[in-house]
């Protein structure tokens, strides 16, 4: 089939996936081996076009990622698929319809086919999928939806292990490495682990991107992905996802690090979110258990929301940093560009571009946040673009009444 394009939309539940969406679209955030994104052009086999999303992320343009566009900007012609950006649709066999057609996965709405020559859905159908009607044939497929920011953790385990059976099958020798269990491992170009390396395989493989380093002594517990040029000085780091060039060094478990993130101290983070762009000062924590072993409530932008699940950790936004010794609570929020210190456990929800300790929080300068940002970046041989520098200028302005409640 010819002229196939592929589309990711971010619908009304993922455009209030807090911290993550406001300065992002969901289909850019990292799950098991691949980002959504990636995920989708893999099943469709087709590069992802771009990402229908909120008018205030239109010109995303982050580099190695699809850009954020307008709904007028999708292809009039050709057959053109929309997914929702909270898909996650299995490796699997399938025909591709000739035809219109709508995608379900375990029965339910997640996207459309769109044939040559038939109109695209009303911008209304992709901000709520679910409420409109079923008449087109349909097209079902293997997967999940994923229903909020925590079930990206939650099932990020057994992501990894399929991924990993799927697109690295291969089980490469380490030597000088103390392996246990009879899961995989599997080594891109020019990863490297050093002697004296533990490596638990009892419950699920381990992946190392092209590029990594893993220093001695460590841990490392599968399932795991770590990404590529990320470095590993030391700790035990399992079942999680390490985006790529990540510095990790501590106890690090069941959760995802989007990439670009520093994490080159000891300290525990589990059950946790971190966004991209992130510096965890020396000795940050977070708890991801209550006292009284009762499910977490997480901050959203509708509320409180009841987790259902015990073990929650936090979720931290784009270029969040935090100062040495800071701690944080079960469920903790902390919006995008904001900066934590001083050694006092902040609320459970602190607002983008927060500047503060404790409950104590001013406005982070926009113009002093972003020569940071930029600073931050240059180091790691990346750029600042235009694009990204105009949404975290939108999304200063938007946020600005939270900072002031």
């Amino acid at each position: 089939m010819t002229d196939v394009t592929l589309y990711l939309f971010d619908d009304h539940r993922a455009r209030r996936w807090a911290p993550l969406s406001l300065t992002r679209p969901v289909g850019e955030l990292l799950h098991g081996c691949l980002t959504l994104r990636q995920r989708a052009e893999h099943v469709f086999g087709t590069e992802c076009l771009g990402h229908v999303s909120r008018t205030a992320l239109v010109g995303f343009d982050e580099a190695d990622a699809a850009p954020a566009i307008r709904p007028d900007d999708v292809a009039p012609t050709g057959t053109r698929i929309l997914l929702s950006s909270r898909a996650v649709v299995d490796v699997q066999e399938f025909e591709q319809p000739s035809g219109s057609s709508r995608i379900f996965i375990e029965g339910a709405p997640a996207g459309w086919i769109i044939a040559d020559g038939d109109p695209l859905p009303p911008e209304a159908w992709l901000r709520n999928p679910e409420a409109e009607p079923d008449e087109s044939p349909r097209l079902e497929l293997d997967g999940m939806i994923l229903g909020h920011p925590w079930d990206l953790i939650a099932a990020n385990d057994e992501r990894i292990t399929r991924d990993v059976a799927h697109f690295f099958r291969s089980d490469d020798a380490t030597p000088g490495a103390h392996r246990i269990g009879e899961h995989n491992v599997s080594l891109g170009i020019g990863a490297t682990i050093e002697p004296g390396v533990h490596l638990d395989l009892r419950h699920g493989p381990i992946r190392l991107d092209d590029g990594v380093t893993i220093e001695g002594p460590a841990r490392l517990t599968g399932p795991l992905y770590i990404g590529a040029g990320s470095t590993i000085f030391g700790g035990a780091v399992g079942t999680s996802s390490i985006g790529p060039v990540c510095l990790v060094r501590g106890e690090v478990a069941h959760s995802v690090f989007l990439g670009y993130d520093n994490k080159a101290h000891d300290g525990h983070i589990g059950h946790a979110f971190v966004g991209r762009w992130v510096n965890l000062g020396a000795f940050t924590t977070n708890s991801d258990l209550k006292n009284n072993y009762r499910s977490v409530r997480v901050w959203t932008p509708e509320g409180e929301v009841d987790s259902e699940l015990s073990k929650v950790g936090c979720f931290l936004g784009d270029h969040v940093k935090t100062g040495i010794g800071t701690v944080l609570n079960t469920g903790t929020v902390i919006g995008a560009g904001s900066n934590v210190f001083g050694g006092l456990m902040p609320p459970n929800a602190v607002p983008p571009f927060s500047w503060g300790s404790g409950r104590d929080f001013r406005d982070h300068r926009l113009e002093k946040f972003l020569e940071t940002a930029e600073r931050v970046m240059s180091r790691r041989d990346q750029e600042l673009t235009p694009g990204v520098t105009e949404v975290l200028r939108v999304a200063w302005g938007k946020t600005a009444g939270r900072r002031a409640q």
